[in-house]
């Protein structure tokens, strides 16, 4: 074959993302050229229609290009970013347990997608939460228990294609059992094979026998699986156990191969030929590295390695042969559905009715819900999770305002309180004084500065967005989430409308 059809075999494989909320020159160039995907962010979402306008004109260069884009309807979502999600996430979900709602919720949010023209999601999460010391998981994962993540993995997935979207189960074999965030650093999983098969790869067992059209793998080093190379890179985890014994038959798709955890090790056009020749299909890239320079970077690296030897001609024509079928099925799906106009802006109203379900009360709650009066709430922020997106809004403060006027809030970081000696509590004064924490287990600091304010206010409430493992005060709330969904729930029930 010669090094002009390698190279449009070598962009078939490619998702890059990039900057703009149109699409670029460079990208309609390489759609006629043979690229099979893209793949969008928030930095391309302004509202529904320009996402709609922007998916049309991708498709009038190729019409069955895939569109994709990482949205978890939780705290990780990209076409509501400037908002909040109107969705619960997965752990709302898992804390509700009715997979005839997830699946109700995932239906909802296809048939959105699918109106704004995206035909591949990087959702579900199919990771079990197994370590609640997890930094990048949490709340995006449906629960600690196996057995109920893979019930909800399958609902979610049955919900999202009936729309015609292609899931995505991630992040294969399993990233809940990690210390470590995988975009700054390769996590090790020290599980036994029979711990694995019962934690870690039962909800991708169900994915898969329920037809997930696509898996992403992990940046992982499982060594009771490989103890050499990550998951990404390698063919006993997705050839051996993903392909032969689970029997999976679609497209196996990269975390984004710009991440440190493989990149850093193995260089970002090294980790892109590895992942091919280990057995991936398609190469995510663009959340960091989104110009043509880094596609053509990696097409060219490809290319190399099919001319040097490195990565068999074969290999790579098989990878781009299941994104095509990948494309087929995508292009199946949308045959007969209406062409539904972009939703406006304003929200989920299954979503709400989800996240008010999944709002769970600690304590005494007599004589202090509802809250007697407006506010004071004060948001103890923890570090930026990369996943999620700084652009993502979030807190109790603003629709508690919307319920109770003259609710103020202040949010506080760690070195917010080190330099302010008077504590969290200044601001109440004789008000009701609610203290809203995300993982409240996972960061020190937070915890000394929730127990001082408790100290001080025995009567405030605590509201916690992220993980519910540590509960503390009289009277704590737990939404399970951050999204705009969740803190709206958790306001009405603060506020006693509902």
């Amino acid at each position: 074959m010669n090094e002009r059809n390698l190279a449009g075999l070598a962009a078939t494989v490619l998702q890059p993302g990039f900057v703009g909320t149109a699409p670029p020159d460079w990208v309609r160039r390489w759609l006629a050229d043979g690229l099979g995907a893209v793949v969008l962010f928030a930095r391309n979402v302004v509202d529904p229609e320009q996402v709609a306008a922007l998916t049309a004109t991708l498709r009038a260069e190729r019409p069955d290009v895939l569109v994709a884009i990482d949205e978890e309807a939780g705290d990780v979502t990209r076409i509501e970013s400037g908002l909040g999600s109107s969705r619960p996430g997965n752990l709302a979900l898992g804390a509700v347990d009715d997979p005839a709602l997830t699946e109700e919720v995932a239906r909802d949010l296809g048939d959105e997608l699918a109106a704004l023209g995206v035909t591949l999601n990087y959702a579900p999460d199919a990771d079990v939460n197994i370590n609640p010391a997890n930094p990048v998981i949490g709340v995006r994962s449906f629960g600690a228990d196996p057995h109920l993540v893979a019930r909800h993995t399958v609902a979610w997935v049955r919900g999202l294609q009936s729309a015609g979207v292609a899931a995505c189960a991630k992040h294969f074999p399993g990233h809940g059992d990690t210390r470590v965030d995988s975009h700054h650093d390769l996590p090790r999983i020290e599980a036994s094979r029979g711990r694995l098969d019962s934690g870690e790869l039962v909800p991708f067992r169900a994915a898969v026998a329920a037809g997930v059209q696509a898996v992403m793998t992990g940046h992982l080093l499982v060594p009771a699986l490989d103890p050499d190379l990550p998951a990404t890179l390698s063919r006993r985890i997705l050839g051996d156990l993903l392909r032969d014994e689970l029997g999976f038959s679609g497209v196996v798709v990269t975390d984004a191969v710009e991440m440190r955890a493989v990149a850093d090790r193995y260089g970002f056009a090294g980790t892109a030929v590895r992942a091919l020749v280990a057995g991936a299909d398609a190469i995510c890239v663009g959340g960091e590295r989104a110009d043509e320079a880094a596609a053509r970077y990696l097409r060219d690296a490809i290319v190399a390695a099919v001319l040097s030897g490195e990565l068999p001609e074969e290999r790579l024509a098989e990878a781009a042969k299941r994104v095509g079928q990948l494309a087929e099925w995508s292009t199946a799906a949308r045959v007969g559905r209406p062409a539904d106009a972009p939703r406006p802006v304003g929200g989920s109203p299954v979503g709400l009715t989800a996240a008010r379900r999944a709002v769970r009360v600690s304590g005494d709650a007599t004589g202090r819900l509802p809250l007697t009066g407006a506010a004071h709430v004060v948001e103890f922020a923890p570090p930026h999770n990369i996943a999620i997106g700084a652009e993502t809004p979030w807190g109790l403060g603003a629709p508690l305002a919307d319920l109770l006027p003259g609710t103020t809030t202040v949010r506080l970081a760690e070195a917010d309180l080190s330099a302010d000696p008077g504590g969290p509590t200044g601001g109440a004064g004789g008000r009701p004084l609610v203290l809203v924490v995300r993982d409240l287990h996972r960061h020190g600091w937070m915890r000394t500065a929730v127990d001082r304010a408790l100290a001080a206010r025995p009567d405030a409430v605590v509201v916690e967005l992220g993980v519910p493992e540590l509960v503390t005060g009289r009277l704590h709330l737990a939404t399970h989430g951050a999204t705009r969904a969740a803190t709206r729930a958790a306001a009405e029930l603060l506020a006693g409308i509902r």
